[in-house]
């Protein structure tokens, strides 16, 4: 079943009210990305992890991360075989379809760079074995906002690796209200079917990656790049891996909309969710309050888009 309408219907049976921040989420798994999550306790975040998990019909496992876990709970470790006299490897909980690393930023630096060659290039190396990651493999991780007890900033170079930050917020009361009214009734992600399975998302991504992106859009998509690396208030601009992510995440867009090539409409769509987690901001952009979003918005609205037929 190749409808994103029926995964998104699935995904929407546990997580109310957050049509935009699931649709941009389904997005970047069919674009192959991984997906940070940065929001307060509570609102849904793993509700929304383990949600797609079944949607999506993947093997599915958690790590809730604290400071005393190690890379080797992540990766996976060797122990020596009496029997055989070998060193036998005894995998990580990384080793699975999808990933929930649940508020990654209480983690020390080095467990979280472990998550960094499996994100990157879907393999994990241990005493100098590469272990392969199943296919399809996605990283969902969360973190509570910078500040909140015991967390402390991802690192740049792994920031980079997640192709969108979401941010679910609050409920409007009235969501909340159907929230409550479901809870009574229902074990709201028990409603939750499978979709599709890992096989159906390998061939979704395959049609993904057929899309046709035009050389007017790929300019585009570097005139904005080069805009970030150009803009006075940032002292850090979209590298080129964000640009990749960019058109990845347009072609994953175009086939959502049921085209099979890409328009400018594609871009300034996922732009946001793809750059502002890429970008740094200067001291006096900070000091004036001013934030990420707003300075990609005014890119976006500066920057000219191509006429496409």
């Amino acid at each position: 079943m190749n409808d994103p309408g029926t995964i998104l219907n699935e995904v929407k049976k546990a997580i109310v009210g957050k049509d935009d921040v699931l649709r941009m989420a389904l997005t970047a798994i069919l674009a192959r990305g991984h997906i940070l999550l940065e929001d307060i306790p509570g609102v849904g975040k793993t509700t929304m992890a383990v949600a797609f998990s079944r949607a999506l019909g993947l093997e599915y496992k958690r790590v809730q991360f604290t400071p005393d876990v190690l890379p080797s709970d992540v990766v996976g470790f060797s122990v020596y075989d009496k029997e055989t006299g070998e060193m036998v490897y005894k995998p990580g909980a990384i080793l699975c379809n999808l990933f929930l690393a649940d508020e990654l930023n209480r983690a020390t630096s080095r467990t979280q760079s472990a998550l960094l060659e499996a994100m990157e290039e879907n393999n994990v190396t241990v005493d100098g074995v590469t272990h392969r990651i199943p296919d399809p493999f996605i990283v969902i991780a969360t973190q509570n906002p910078v500040g909140a007890s015991g967390t402390q900033l991802l690192p740049d170079s792994q920031l980079d690796r997640f192709m969108v930050r979401l941010s679910l917020g609050y409920p409007s009361p009235e969501d909340e209200l159907d929230l409550l009214n479901r809870k009574q009734r229902v074990n709201m992600m028990e409603e939750v079917k499978q979709a599709v399975d890992g096989e159906g998302l390998i061939a979704i991504r395959s049609a993904v990656d057929e899309i046709y992106v035009d050389g007017k859009i790929m300019d585009y998509a570097i005139r904005l790049s080069g805009a970030t690396r150009k803009h006075l208030e940032l002292i850090q601009g979209a590298s080129p891996r964000a640009t990749l992510a960019v058109i990845s995440m347009a072609k994953a867009n175009a086939w959502i909309e049921g085209r099979d090539f890409v328009v400018p409409a594609d871009i300034r769509q996922i732009y946001p969710a793809t750059i502002t987690h890429r970008v740094i901001l200067s001291a006096e952009a900070k000091a004036s309050g001013r934030k990420a979003e707003d300075i990609i918005h005014e890119i976006l609205t500066r920057t000219t888009s191509p006429a496409v037929r």
